[in-house]
């Protein structure tokens, strides 16, 4: 008896500490609980609709600490795992030389879908998806269109992020008119050149011109998603310039230049997802609903509705895109502007909104 107990109490100890241990280096899991109501996409948040499947998740090199884009996509999955019973796993990429190893390892561990983060992964993507035709794949911010090899496994996940820039940008031109001041200038910080970063500050400069006809726009590339002394280098020589309202669209590397407002006592504009925790300083946020995406996207392949071959695109009339809370400093009558543009944007009253950058 004294020995069916210790070796019971062995096997016990053995269990325990197997359910202890971490995935790898690459596994690195946020497990803050999801805030976006799928709701706002028409999205059902009731009980799964197929038997629980296993979604691998990869980040370009911004990482889950951006609190924007590849934080949004972990929150998808976290939803995804907790309403649908989905089972996941994030791999980290350190380097863009990570993202072909990564993705092969999720595919060769039979996921039933594996998203890749972002628009630097697209290459990679199509060259994993073909080495695994019968893998679903998303990527987030590149078109399945655009691919060279058009796989048929593969499915883009798109956003209008020009309109949520118009928003932000039309509530920009409007603060800094209502100041009464001579000086009517805003800037923006990019991280890298990239189409999805030059849709928002394109959306933004017209929205800004098109409420504030007197409004000066400076902007600026850091070339960097992740080293935030770079944007706010940037941010404080826009602000040197003039600018009173500042618009990040640079991820981790952006909360520089959030910083650089605060500490100028500036306005900022966060990206992607709500950024007014980090301060009074943040009067809005140009929202881009990747968390809604991808949850979507699972819930797709679980109800078996998953089509590869095509893109998906969130925009203002989906809700996949908008705006963030309103920092209350902001007057009532430019929120109300604001948001009767908003309703326009979504109408189809508004259109033609540029996706390029021009001079300025």
């Amino acid at each position: 008896m004294r020995f069916r107990s210790v070796l019971a109490a062995l096997v016990m100890g053995v269990v325990l500490l197997a359910g202890c241990g971490s995935d790898d280096e690459n596994a690195a899991r946020d497990t803050t609980p999801a805030t976006t109501e799928a709701t706002e996409t028409g999205t059902d948040t009731g009980a799964s609709a197929g038997p629980a499947i296993k979604v691998g998740l990869v980040t370009d090199i911004g990482g889950l600490d951006d609190r924007s884009f590849n934080f949004l996509a972990n929150q998808g999955l976290d939803r995804a795992q907790e309403q649908l019973g989905a089972e996941g796993r994030v791999l980290v990429s350190r380097a863009n030389s990570d993202y072909v190893p990564n993705l092969s390892t999720l595919a060769q561990q039979d996921y039933d879908l594996i998203v890749g983060v972002g628009f630097l992964m697209a290459e990679s993507v199509e060259t994993v998806a073909e080495q695994f035709p019968d893998t679903n794949f998303a990527i987030i911010d590149f078109s399945q269109a655009a691919m060279e090899s058009k796989p048929a496994n593969v499915r883009g996940l798109l956003f209008k992020e020009q309109e949520a820039g118009y928003l932000v940008g039309y509530l920009s031109g409007l603060v800094v008119a209502d100041s009464a001041g001579a000086n009517q200038t805003i800037s923006s910080v990019g991280g890298q050149k990239i189409p999805p970063v030059d849709r928002y500050i394109a959306g933004y400069q017209a929205g800004a011109k098109a409420a504030n006809p007197r409004v000066q726009t400076l902007n600026g590339y850091s070339q960097d998603f992740v080293d935030q002394a770079k944007c706010k280098e940037i941010a404080l020589n826009q602000i040197a310039r003039g600018s009173s309202v500042v618009f990040q669209v640079a991820g981790q590397c952006g909360l520089g230049a959030l910083n650089a407002a605060k500490e100028q006592n500036a306005s900022g504009i966060g990206v992607d997802a709500d950024q007014g925790y980090l301060g009074e300083h943040v009067v809005t946020s140009a929202l881009k609903k990747v968390d809604v995406a991808v949850f979507q996207t699972v819930q797709a392949v679980q109800d078996g509705s998953f089509a590869g071959g095509e893109d998906s695109v969130f925009d203002v009339a989906s809700g996949g895109v908008g705006l963030g809370e309103i920092a209350a400093s902001v007057p009532p009558d430019v929120v109300a502007k604001v948001k009767q543009v908003q309703e326009q944007i979504a109408a189809g009253e508004i259109v033609d909104i540029p996706e390029t950058v021009g001079g300025g």
